[in-house]
């Protein structure tokens, strides 16, 4: 039986660690904090291939959709999961003709993807200011989502446990064991050792302070993600809605998750995340022109989060060069992809057979860049 160490419990990690022990594989789970305590729970959680080119990311990204709808038959329902779609609009004449240009293009991959009138937006939601959607184009992505990322981990660890994983948190693995070439085990910060024959490397924004371990190397460029999180409010909003204000899903019990890419931009490494931040209280502003239910609410919660983003702005996904058993998937769509990568791990672990809508995504790429200390 083949044994192997998953480093990272978050949507990647437990997606991978469910199916690597649904296919026989013997499975420990090492999670340096809690399940869905990094990047993922301080996710947008999108799930879409919407404006994710060239055409092998954004298949890469429809397959992970699909697998996310497959999981309903298999657990019986996907609470975790919600639907509904999403909708955008612009306000400028250059992001009306990005937006008519993506909406092309997306059709023409065979991706759902409508325009709705004002009449099909109020009842699509009824909520929002149709004042604020103006007067251009409105784009409607009907098999788009969110998710709810730590019940999703939690859930697919349930599922990796039943099947016989076993699951350690605060086990912050600080050594990997190479023996002529191979991956032999790993050893947590407590001293207690591991023996593996492939280690999987889902530590997202920290995969490369675990491939150094190996002495590997994985370039990454990673950037941050500012989210307020609204106080209840009296609006029913059931969808992710991308305004040029601000963009905003539901996050339960009426709460508003909400995030612009600009407020991402302005975000530093020493910036606090508090409710009392400026750029917060603007997120907040921003929603109520759209939702006037919002106005005169202030952020309940602030979350910044550290996109795990490889320095060539792609997944990577497979078996790292220079170390025999050391298994990298590492992106920043991990929301969107991680059913479809865990059934991908575990078929290239498992069964040893290669899935061809990995190839452009191989590890092997930043060889030329030193990936190999």
């Amino acid at each position: 039986m083949i044994r192997c160490v998953v480093i990272g419990a978050g949507v990647v990690g437990a997606s991978v660690a469910h199916r690597l022990a649904a296919s026989g594989v013997a499975v420990t789970v090492l999670e340096a904090g809690r399940v869905g305590g990094g990047t993922s729970g301080v996710s947008f959680a999108w799930t879409n291939a919407n404006n994710k080119a060239p055409r092998a990311y954004h298949d890469l990204n429809v397959a992970g959709m699909r697998a996310h709808a497959a999981l309903g038959e298999e657990f019986g329902g996907t609470p975790w999961w919600h639907g509904g779609g999403s909708v955008e609009w612009a306000h400028t004449d250059a992001g009306q003709a990005g937006l008519r240009e993506r909406v092309e293009r997306l059709r023409s991959w065979g991706y759902a993807a409508e325009w709705v009138t004002h009449e099909q937006l109020r009842e699509l939601e009824p909520d929002i200011d149709l004042g604020a959607a103006g007067d251009g184009p409105i784009a409607y992505f009907p098999e788009e989502g969110w998710l709810d990322p730590v019940l999703y981990a939690h859930a697919m660890l349930e599922a990796a446990q039943r099947l016989g994983a076993t699951l350690g948190c605060g086990a912050r693995v600080t050594e990997v064991r190479v023996e002529g070439g191979r991956v032999t085990g790993v050893r947590t910060a407590a001293g207690e050792p591991f023996a593996a024959d492939v280690v999987v490397d889902c530590a997202g924004r920290w995969a490369d302070e675990v491939a150094r371990l190996a002495g590997l190397r994985i370039p990454l460029a990673p950037t941050f993600g500012l989210l307020a999180f609204t106080p209840p409010v009296a609006t029913c909003l059931r969808r992710v809605v991308r305004a040029p204000q601000c963009h905003m899903r539901p996050d339960g019990g009426g709460r508003l998750v909400l995030q612009t890419d600009d407020a991402d931009r302005q975000v530093r490494a020493e910036t606090e995340p508090s409710p009392r931040l400026p750029l917060a209280e603007d997120l907040v502003r921003r929603a109520s022109q759209v939702l006037p239910g919002v106005a005169g609410a202030r952020p309940e919660a602030v979350r910044i989060g550290v996109r795990p983003i490889p320095a060539d702005g792609f997944s990577a996904v497979g078996p790292m060069p220079g170390v025999s058993g050391f298994y990298l998937a590492v992106t920043h769509s991990g929301v969107t992809l991680a059913p479809f990568l865990g059934l991908a791990a575990a078929q290239e672990i498992a069964g040893g057979r290669a899935v061809p809508a990995l190839a452009p995504f191989r590890p092997g790429r930043f060889a030329a860049a030193g990936g190999r200390e």
